[in-house]
């Protein structure tokens, strides 16, 4: 058995060692073709890619130059979309007033100093977003976008506000064909969005008035007109009824007028950092407003009828809290944080009965 174990073995160990053999071997052909391979592979891939970018340039010669800005364009919740921000233009590329499917176009972050009158051209403008240049006018051809519903064009250096602006004023209902169609589930939800928070952002300028002609914008939600050169509450704003959001914090506003109560569904009204002296018994009757923000004023008491604002609930510290904001005014009755939670009655007591 010694002798068969050990011729076994032996089998065992040439079998073992002839299959070594044929492996390192197999191995070794397939590394020399993964060579070549690889080399021929690296090289076809180099004429390959040399290939493509001349077949890119042909294609690029092919294209108008309008056709190249339009693939920048893509499509987002329905709407047909263009994003030129922070790209340093000066000035924007005449094949832009090609674009009349555009629906939201971006130009915000540049140094633009002028906006062409081609601006009508774009007739489907939804949204136009302006904020971050160095523009000191807004052309009055605004005027004609029809369709605009959300514009920001704070961060600029607007003096003035063109009166064609108040043309802007063709907001889409739910009952336009355009609802009744019910194309697209996301389109809507957008456009219902759009139509609930209307925006108009003119706040960092050197603004000190408004058109009358804004007046017309009765269906406006948002406006924002903080840090501005604003002395008085430009009239127009008394019309606009609709507002949910006014911002003047930070102008030169030393009384709000008695109209002031004409804005009842507003919500949010901030006037900090202005030089208000009082405050008219007329603002007691926003009864919706949620956050009042009087901080760093010149106020020295408030309506007794302050109490009726049910839904300032507190005395708010942080600028985002809800509540009444009127810490950093004179107040011969000084405001106590212990009151915070109490409500505005325990207010309104607590300054009466000082």
């Amino acid at each position: 058995m010694g002798e068969y174990g050990n011729i076994w073995a032996l089998i065992t160990t040439e079998k073992h060692l002839a299959w070594s053999l044929r492996s390192n071997l197999l191995r070794s052909k397939k590394a020399r073709r993964w060579q070549v391979g690889g080399y021929m592979g690296g090289a076809v891939c180099r004429q390959e890619g040399k290939e493509e970018k001349r077949r890119s340039q042909v294609r690029d010669e092919s294209l108008t130059s309008t056709d190249r800005i339009r693939c920048f364009t893509f499509r987002q919740f329905g709407f047909n979309v263009l994003s030129l921000a922070r790209r340093g233009i000066k000035d924007l590329p005449e094949e832009l007033w090609e674009l009349s499917e555009l629906e939201k176009l971006n130009l915000s972050l540049n140094r633009l100093k002028v906006l062409p009158p081609q601006l009508a051209l774009l007739s489907n403008l939804v949204v136009l977003n302006l904020w971050g240049n160095q523009l000191s006018r807004l052309p009055a051809e605004i005027g004609q976008l029809k369709r605009l519903r959300v514009l920001f064009a704070y961060r600029n250096r607007l003096s003035d506000v063109p009166e064609e602006l108040g043309a802007c004023t063709q907001l889409e209902d739910p009952g336009s064909g355009v609802w009744k169609l019910l194309r697209e589930l996301q389109r809507i939800l957008l456009r219902v969005v759009l139509r609930i928070h209307l925006v108009l952002s003119l706040n960092n300028n050197q603004l000190s008035s408004l058109p009358e002609s804004l007046s017309k914008l009765t269906r406006l939600r948002k406006l924002n007109l903080s840090q501005n050169h604003m002395a008085l509450l430009p009239g127009c704003i008394y019309n606009m009824k609709a507002l949910v959001f006014l911002h003047l914090a930070c102008n030169c506003l030393e009384n709000l007028a008695e109209n002031i109560q004409n804005l009842a569904e507003l919500k949010i009204l901030i006037v900090e950092g202005n030089s208000l002296h009082s405050l008219p018994k007329a603002l007691c009757c926003l009864t919706r407003l949620e956050l009042l923000n009087l901080d760093f004023n010149d106020i020295k008491d408030v309506p007794q009828e302050l109490h009726q604002l049910s839904h300032l609930e507190k005395l708010a510290c942080h600028p985002l809290d809800k509540g009444l904001h009127i810490v950093h005014n004179p107040l011969i009755k000084p405001v106590k944080e212990v009151l915070e939670g109490g409500g505005l009655s325990a207010l309104f007591n607590y300054l009466r009965a000082g």
